[in-house]
């Protein structure tokens, strides 16, 4: 089905003016709002994840009632599923544990999709002021007006795993499989044997890091365990600077936004040969 119709830039100045008043309510609460485990004691929401949901959810159900919501906290396993219909994809609060220790990496990721595709993206971290804004076909932005990536790749130098600077995170799950194909892969990435990579970074937030990567400070970002709101605004962030997403398992091109693993990558010279060189060294396959 199309939707051409839409307009995208329309879509993206409302989830801007959504994202700067949920990030008053974020900054507000930061480091003062009690928390409750959910998987475990690292899988943690707030009562300000649920309220920063609900300020943007209503609103726009409210603005746009032809449109699908889904929301981190409003999801329930087995019964929302993403569908082609025009989606927007929240989370309210990405990187709830930097929110709740007041480490400045958490944001508010507001995506929309068309078709299960990434087509508009706003993330907005309102400690730093760092807001990353991506319309399909028109470009990324920081902040409205740099474009991405900030950085660009240094000419003749292709990307490699000696060269890159690659994000990284541990999630949840810290036994079985999921816990051991990640920690022996960043064994490995870190050896002479397996690629060693100049470094990792753990930002604490998916968002974060794929903004990161768009904007050429990060050069990837190994991921599995995420949902779709966690990736869907960074996604068409990433792509329209230039770089793209692939599975977080080897061999997969073209992912799902609700695939669960992924693979983000800036664009640039020697990018594709970089994404089959990470997979060989992946310890395993992730399973979610």
């Amino acid at each position: 089905m199309s939707y051409s119709n839409i307009d995208l830039e329309e879509i993206c100045e409302s989830l801007i003016t959504l994202a700067y008043q949920a990030g008053n309510l974020i900054t507000e609460k930061t480091g003062l709002t009690s928390y409750d485990d959910k998987a475990n004691s690292v899988d943690l929401v707030t009562e300000t994840d649920a309220a920063v949901e609900k300020l943007v959810g209503d609103q726009l159900k409210a603005k746009y009632p032809e449109f699908e919501f889904m929301g981190e906290e409003s999801y329930v396993p087995g019964v929302t599923k993403l569908s082609e219909k025009p989606t927007f994809i929240v989370d309210p609060i990405d990187g709830t544990t930097n929110f709740i220790h007041s480490f400045p990496f958490s944001c508010i990721s507001l995506g929309f999709s068309v078709d299960r595709k990434p087509t508009v993206g706003v993330i907005y971290n309102p400690f730093l002021n760092l807001l990353y804004t991506g319309i399909k076909g028109k470009g990324s932005y920081l902040n409205k007006e740099r474009r991405l990536p900030l950085r660009k790749p240094l000419p003749g130098v292709p990307l490699t795993m000696k060269n890159a600077l690659i994000g990284i995170e541990w999630g949840t799950q810290r036994s079985g499989v999921n816990y051991n194909v990640k920690s022996k892969t960043f064994t490995k990435l870190a050896s002479e044997e397996g690629g060693m990579v100049q470094g990792f970074r753990s930002l604490g937030s998916a968002a974060m890091n794929i903004s990161a990567v768009a904007a050429g400070q990060l050069d990837a970002y190994w991921e599995g365990g995420c949902y779709a709101w966690d990736v869907c605004a960074g996604w068409i962030i990433l792509e329209e600077a230039g770089g793209r997403i692939v599975g977080g398992n080897p061999d997969v091109w073209h992912p799902e936004v609700d695939q669960r693993t992924y693979f983000a990558v800036r664009g640039g010279e020697g990018s594709e040969e970089f994404i089959k060189d990470f997979w060989s060294k992946i310890e395993g396959e992730m399973e979610y």
